[in-house]
């Protein structure tokens, strides 16, 4: 689950880092998908590994859970959770809905399957971005999406850094100030893009 916590968090800040250019403008945005198609069957080497990390992911996932349910038969008859927070009680829910909204995004953004107006020949990414998120309801649902991911990165990434044995108390704030600021950056990041569009500030 660390681990491969830590491969899918470093892709999240490259993403987020070559989205980011959409406040650049339509060329600067769309080199760096054109780059991509130049690397040729690296790039599908890279895409197998991500899917591989993710499906890693989430077997470890499931794994994690029925080891716990079956270290307890019993329900506690009183549960506090002092020692968690809101992030950390949440990562069961989020977990599935972040799953459900990758298959969404991959459909609409990569394929074009639900997408109205695009172009798939992929030479003009930023008019399928801009154009996806002129539409209110999905401009929202990525921006609510994010918002769970903001959680779930959260609490993962403090916890990686727990499990990687990065726990001490001379630097635990120091973790859990890498783990706020990127937070931040990767769901701030990718909730200002759909907003941005949808209020007018990136255009066509």
């Amino acid at each position: 689950m660390a681990v491969t916590g830590l491969a899918l968090a470093g892709f999240l800040v490259t993403h987020t880092s070559s989205n980011l250019a959409i406040f650049s403008g339509r060329e600067v945005y769309n080199a760096y998908p054109a780059f991509l198609r130049s690397l040729g069957s690296a790039l599908w080497i890279a895409r197998l590994g991500l899917l591989g990390a993710v499906s890693l992911h989430i077997f470890a996932a499931f794994k994690l859970t029925a080891e716990n349910n079956k270290a307890r038969d019993r329900r506690y008859a009183v549960q506090q959770s002092a020692a968690t927070n809101y992030a950390a009680r949440t990562m069961a829910v989020s977990g599935p809905i972040l799953l459900l909204f990758l298959i969404y995004h991959l459909l609409h953004l990569t394929f074009g399957f639900t997408a109205g107006d695009y172009e798939h020949s992929h030479t003009d990414i930023y008019s399928n971005l801009v154009h996806g998120f002129q539409v209110p309801v999905v401009a929202w649902f990525y921006a609510f999406a994010n918002l769970l991911l903001g959680l779930h990165l959260f609490h993962g990434l403090w916890s990686m850094f727990q499990t990687l044995g990065l726990n001490h108390p001379s630097y635990n704030p120091l973790m859990r100030g890498v783990a706020i600021v990127l937070t931040l950056y990767i769901a701030g990041g990718n909730i200002l893009m759909p907003l941005a569009v949808l209020s007018g500030a990136v255009v066509l």
